[in-house]
């Protein structure tokens, strides 16, 4: 019986170690694509404005700044706007 409480509050000590994480990529892009249809889809795998609007091109929609966007260390470029 001791065992299975020590066993139990250890299982619960790491547990609360743990940090919550939000699901992400492996890898950051900084602009969505945004479908027009009213599924509201949404792919966010584009390291140029101009790569998300040709990806829509003839199916219409729209391209936003990625909202998860966290932007690369200090030595990697941002694109320009």
């Amino acid at each position: 019986m001791r065992a299975a409480v020590l066993i139990t509050l250890s299982g619960l000590a790491v547990a609360g170690l743990a940090s919550p994480s939000s699901a992400q990529s492996a890898y950051d892009y900084p602009w969505c694509a945004l479908k027009g249809d009213r599924g509201g889809g949404q792919s966010c795998y584009f390291a140029t404005r101009r790569q998300c609007e040709e990806s829509l091109s003839g199916i219409g929609g729209s391209c936003i700044h990625n909202p998860g966007y966290r932007g690369g260390g200090p030595y990697v470029r941002r694109p320009r706007y």
